[in-house]
């Protein structure tokens, strides 16, 4: 009972159950944006390669692919991980999370759209 106190009620004495745990959001973000990433790679972006290479190829860019943006998304959730409990539930690093959490989904979203369509201009 008193963790449950602690984690909702900092030493100055506010009330910050209504704030997200961003160390605990930002996994939670990162974790699905690689499952969405991934799945793009596999539907969109390994169908255009398939037409211009051999059969097994796409498939070893596709793991070469998903575990090049793993760094990236670690970097993103490295910068929310280190908090202490006091500032994981800070409502002033509400814009400072948006602005993480955009640039992590604009990564894992824009990332398979723009090799997708580089693979489409080179094969075609």
């Amino acid at each position: 009972m008193g963790k449950a106190l602690h984690e909702n009620h900092v030493s100055d004495g506010q009330d910050r159950s209504h704030v997200p745990d961003w160390r605990k959001s930002m996994s939670d973000n990162v974790a699905l944006a690689l499952l969405v990433y991934t799945g793009l790679q596999i539907f969109v972006t390994v169908h255009a390669m398939k037409s211009g290479m051999s059969s097994i190829m796409p498939y070893i860019l596709l793991v070469l692919l998903v575990v090049a943006i793993i760094p990236f998304c670690r970097k993103f959730e490295q910068r929310w991980t280190g908090l202490s409990d006091a500032d994981a539930h800070d409502p002033s690093l509400a814009a400072s999370f948006r602005r993480d959490q955009v640039g992590l989904w604009i990564l894992a979203i824009g990332a398979p759209l723009l090799l997708t369509a580089f693979f489409r201009l080179i094969f075609g």
